[in-house]
């Protein structure tokens, strides 16, 4: 739920059906960016995100809503819909990149607030998750505790910036890119590291 990662989603969703293409597994994990924001956005922060938006617009093309968009008294949590993909990457790991996908058009592409359970579990149905099956496990609390694991996680490698994406052979991590980078540039270099990772 960052500006760069709905600009670097085409190239994930690339990048990922070239790693699955020759039969390895991806795991999404959830950054945490601004997540527990009490308090509404002021003009300033507005203007500041809203310039990021424009850059990322520019820069890849994806559609962002810029009228009306982070409309007054808006607080920008994005837990919510971490929380959301975190709930359906337990129930079907399948669905969870395209409601990861779904919820960045709702909001970035149509302004929709994604910080509400209602919204959520209207694309989560979207993506083929039950309601009711989603509505339950969106509130369970072993859905906020892997979710806060998910940000855990990111912060103690001390990840700083999204998208980042990493590759993973027998326990040790390897940094393809932190921050966006175009398809042009990243399948080369996830291609030189599929070609060295044993397949059984």
């Amino acid at each position: 739920m960052c500006s760069w990662c709905w600009g670097f989603a085409p190239v994930a969703e690339a990048l990922i059906e070239q790693a699955h293409a020759v039969g390895v597994e991806t795991h999404m994990v959830l950054g945490g960016l601004r997540t527990g924001a009490g308090a509404a956005l002021d003009p300033s922060t507005r203007s500041y995100i809203l310039k990021h938006w424009q850059a990322v617009h520019e820069a890849t093309g994806q559609p962002f809503a810029f009228e009306g968009a982070l409309p007054e008294g808006f607080v920008y949590d994005t837990e919510p819909a971490c929380r959301a993909v975190v709930a359906v990457r337990q129930l079907d790991p399948g669905s969870a990149w395209p409601l990861a996908r779904l919820i960045q058009h709702a909001f970035y592409a149509q302004g929709r607030d994604v910080t509400q359970a209602a919204e959520l579990v209207a694309l989560a149905e979207q993506a083929g998750v039950p309601r009711i099956e989603f509505a339950e496990a969106f509130d369970g609390v072993e859905h906020y505790r892997a979710t806060a694991a998910d940000f855990a996680w990111v912060q103690d490698l001390g990840i700083a910036g999204f998208p980042t994406l990493l590759a993973e052979r027998d326990g040790q991590l390897a940094l393809l890119t932190n921050g966006y980078q175009p398809l042009d540039t990243l399948a080369p270099l996830l291609g030189r590291w599929l070609e060295r990772t044993p397949r059984a």
